[in-house]
């Protein structure tokens, strides 16, 4: 095989492990109500936060495993729910300004 040939091979095989990557935490981090290609176009328009930024305020606030991320519409307000399984084994339901990152609601599932 020639130099270029595996170059070409190794590209390939890095952008499907990159595609996998993505497409895991797409599934890890479901976004319910709006839909991936709509998130997309409000974290372009900067109308949301990031998942990424928004777990990391999420687990500052509660410690824990994120166990499923939301991204909802309500009364005009995109707002993104986390699910955090704590060191208790308890699991928290968080509530945090899609746009801002700002808490607007704690609460201990049931």
């Amino acid at each position: 095989m020639t130099m270029k040939k595996l170059k070409l091979a190794l590209l390939a095989m890095t952008a499907s492990t990159a595609l996998a990557a993505v497409v895991a935490l797409m599934h890890n981090h479901a976004i319910a109500d709006i839909d991936q290609q709509t998130a997309r176009q409000l974290l372009s328009a900067g109308k949301i936060l990031s998942l990424e930024k928004i777990t990391k305020l999420a687990k500052a606030i509660k410690p824990g495993e994120v166990l499923e991320t939301e991204l909802e519409l309500k009364k005009g307000i995109y707002i993104y729910e986390v699910e955090i399984l704590d060191a208790n084994s308890q699991v928290w339901e968080i509530k945090l300004d899609a746009k801002t990152g700002k808490l607007i609601k704690l609460a201990l599932e049931d």
